[in-house]
């Protein structure tokens, strides 16, 4: 949907008779059907000015098209400028211009990512060469009138506040660049030259009429490359009741794009293969030219999983398809063929920054997709916020006229494959009571470390062959080293051990990431994902007392979100809000201690329950002769036997 359109004669008009600001406006609330911010206005006034001034001096065609806050389909991004016409050879072309009014920007470690002041603080954001570059790629990537007539888009950036290009245009962020230029305040005539290379001539032919009209299907290129990446790879295939759930997802997906709106339910526990599923329902819904998102929570498992399918850290073009699961506020019913939600059970009620965005993810979700298909745990629910319920899901579904499907997802892959260990897990920590009192006759490599360094060691050692063990902990530490790289967040003295939380720069990334096996690893960075070994650090928001698992939501982290609420729910309800921290500490140890494949060793800085989870495994209390623990063939020695401090992590 375009809010405002011209020729560039018109546009030229409405600029120099300072009405531009109003037009864009009145077309703003017409087709959008809401009011915009003073700050926006006034920066369409800025902007416009500035757009003008190069079309005008280099001679941009008055019969050239121009669009302004062009809402690409699928999504509630604008984009701030089009122009549109042909190049000396008569090829048809759609310039997208990306325009900031930063005066200042810093370049990060992050890719796509910059830090520049808006609304008074200093924030990261997308590069904006990057965001011209994706706008491109979605409307290339879904538009059939740009695929089949052949318009070409051209993306680039013009910041005309900004003086400096050297962090904007630093060699970290060329591939970005490359493909979509960006040009600052003193690149006048460069930009002029790079509108004038691909409109010569004008829009004689409706180019902004055909896109705005065009048809939405995937682009056979998209097709394609996504069906590529999925061939060979054996981290995706499918096994036992994953293909059932697989193949039943299609056949809903096909009836509701015909039918009636349909939701799927699929319950699994850790390691049963729910992403696997969803990524193949991905690329199969999109090779049969259905219009399909991945969307979760957590930016994680998204970011993980494009890198695997890519085989790289840095962007590509198929993030388009990976969407957070606040990106329907705004969407129409029923514009998707299908919304398969990974992690459903972290869903939030409102979505945006500050939680003002929305009703309800999942209502909007359903709403939004003829067919939902929610992947679920319920048991790895790890913030006061997470609505994620199956009882939530079937109650939206009702009221939105939906039919609901449920099914489960037994096969364990995790944990080598043992139900056994998650019953024992869930009886160890207090969720459930179960017959598995100990790890007896359970095949999965389960130890008690004495010291943290004796678990680093353990966990370095099994990382070296396939950069598949990492170290993770409760949010019981504050981040310091997130605003101070200097310092060490994770301090436990009496071990004399101290180590970083995960690297801000690797943000979502930061599981696989080959650096990462030094720096400590969170709820936020693990969940949805796993390893072949993981090693946890139980901090003392949980301790055992006289064999009863206790939790004190007081000993997390004061930067920690997850319970966040919790002193406000205690005076309204304490028993509840007790109830309901208690679960989300147990839930997150869970979830953290069910990462790894082969193994799990575990360290808790209290004495008590540290033996209480050595005793839990063997069944015999300190003192007493213990058997041996199972043990794989890449695991020499116990922790136990000690393994010696890790170099570099200890403090003076």
């Amino acid at each position: 949907m375009i809010v405002y359109s011209a020729t560039r004669g018109q546009f030229t008009e409405d600029v120099f008779t300072n009405v531009i600001e109003g037009k864009i406006l009145a077309a703003f609330e017409r087709r959008l059907g809401h009011a915009t911010s003073k700050r926006e206005i006034e920066s369409w006034k800025n902007s416009m000015q500035y757009m003008n001034n190069v079309l005008v001096g280099y001679g941009i065609p008055e019969d050239a098209g121009v669009a302004i806050e062009y809402k690409i389909p699928l999504t509630s991004k604008r984009v701030d400028f089009i122009l549109t016409g042909c190049d000396a050879d008569g090829n048809e072309n759609a310039v997208i211009v990306e325009l900031k009014q930063w005066s200042e920007v810093e370049a990060t470690g992050k890719d796509a990512v910059v830090v520049t002041v808006i609304n008074g603080a200093r924030r990261e954001v997308p590069h904006p060469s990057y965001q011209a570059w994706t706008y491109a790629a979605l409307i290339r990537d879904f538009n059939d009138t740009v695929q089949e007539e052949s318009i070409r888009l051209r993306p680039c950036a013009y910041l005309h506040n900004l003086k400096s290009d050297a962090a904007v245009n630093a060699p970290f962020y060329a591939e970005h660049t490359t493909r979509a230029p960006a040009f600052v305040r003193e690149d006048v005539q460069q930009l002029g030259e790079f509108l004038r290379r691909y409109v010569r001539s004008g829009d004689r032919s409706r180019i902004l009429y055909r896109i705005d009209h065009g048809r939405l299907k995937p682009s056979k290129s998209l097709i394609d490359h996504l069906v590529s990446l999925l061939e060979g790879n054996r981290e995706f295939e499918l096994i036992d009741d994953q293909k059932i759930v697989y193949e039943t997802a299609l056949d809903l997906t096909e009836t509701a794009r015909t039918g009636s709106k349909q939701v799927l339910i699929v319950e699994g526990g850790p390691g049963t293969g729910k992403s696997v599923v969803a990524i193949n329902l991905l690329v199969e819904l999109t090779r049969r030219e259905m219009l399909a998102h991945y969307v979760t929570r957590n930016a994680a498992p998204r970011e993980v999983f494009q890198s695997k399918l890519t085989g790289r850290f840095t962007k590509t073009h198929i993030t388009n398809l990976f969407k957070g699961s606040g990106a329907y506020t705004e969407s129409p019913p029923n514009s998707m063929d299908a919304l398969i939600v990974d992690e459903a059970h972290r869903l939030n009620e409102k979505s945006g920054l500050y939680g003002n965005l929305g009703e309800n993810q999942i209502k909007e979700i359903i709403a939004t997709a003829k067919c939902s298909i929610f992947f679920i745990d319920e048991d790895q629910r790890v913030t006061l916020r997470d609505i994620g319920r199956k009882a939530e899901i079937r109650a939206w579904a009702k009221r939105l006229g939906a039919r609901v499907h449920e099914m489960k997802l037994e096969s364990q892959f995790r944990c080598n494959g043992s139900d056994g260990y998650l019953a024992w897990l869930d009886n160890t920590l207090g969720i459930s009571n179960t017959a598995n009192e100990t790890l007896d006759g359970i095949d999965y490599d389960f130890r008690v470390c004495d010291s943290p360094n004796e678990l680093y060691e353990l966990i370095r050692e099994r990382n070296v062959r396939s950069n598949k063990a990492r170290l993770v902990a409760g949010y019981c530490w504050d981040w310091r080293s997130k605003k101070d790289p200097s310092v060490q967040d994770i301090v436990i003295p009496e071990h004399g051990f101290a180590m970083r939380w995960n690297l801000d720069d690797d943000g979502p990334l930061w599981l696989v990431k080959p650096g990462s096996i030094d720096q400590v690893g969170c709820i936020h960075t693990c969940q949805g994902l796993e390893l072949e070994y993981v090693g946890v650090i139980i901090g003392p928001d949980l301790v055992v007392r006289n064999g009863h698992v206790i939790t004190d939501a007081t000993k997390r982290s004061r930067q920690d979100r997850s319970v966040h609420g919790f002193k406000k729910m205690l005076q309204t309800d304490p028993q509840a809000a007790k109830a309901a921290v208690d679960r989300i500490i147990k839930n997150t140890d869970r979830t953290l201690m069910t990462r790894g494949l082969k193994g799990c060793f575990v360290f808790c800085t209290d004495a008590e329950t540290n033996e209480y989870f050595r005793q839990a495994a063997t069944g015999v209390r300190s003192g007493d002769t213990a058997p041996s623990l199972p043990r794989v063939a890449d695991s020499p020695g116990t922790c136990e036997q000690g393994m010696g401090r890790p170099q570099g992590r200890l403090l003076d």
